[in-house]
């Protein structure tokens, strides 16, 4: 299989799953995510590395399908909040305090 831009594997995602999506509503889907989160949790206090990848692919297409739902393409947003470094100290790597968020 051949690389993919972020954008791509959301119209992937939008073409695998988008009608049932669509029918589900973002109520539905944002409670598929949060359990799937919640499997990645899960996964990280114990499970094999090919499981927490599992689960990092669960989550990222439910992402995905939440960000259809709303009309947002994740790449144009991580370019537009991250592609100039850190959005609160603009440096790269990240020189903000450890405590501070992000």
């Amino acid at each position: 299989m051949e690389a993919r831009t972020l954008t791509q594997w959301q119209a992937r995602i939008d073409a695998l799953f988008g009608a049932k999506d669509r029918r589900r509503g973002t109520a539905g889907n944002f409670m598929w995510f949060l359990e799937e989160v919640g499997e990645l949790s899960a996964a990280l206090r114990g499970e094999t590395l090919a499981e927490q990848r599992l689960e990092f692919a669960d989550v990222l297409a439910w992402l995905m399908s939440l960000a259809n739902g709303a009309g947002v393409d994740l790449e144009a947003a991580l370019l537009e909040k991250y592609g100039l470094g850190c959005p609160r100290c603009g440096a790269e790597p990240c020189t903000c305090a450890a405590s501070d968020k992000p």
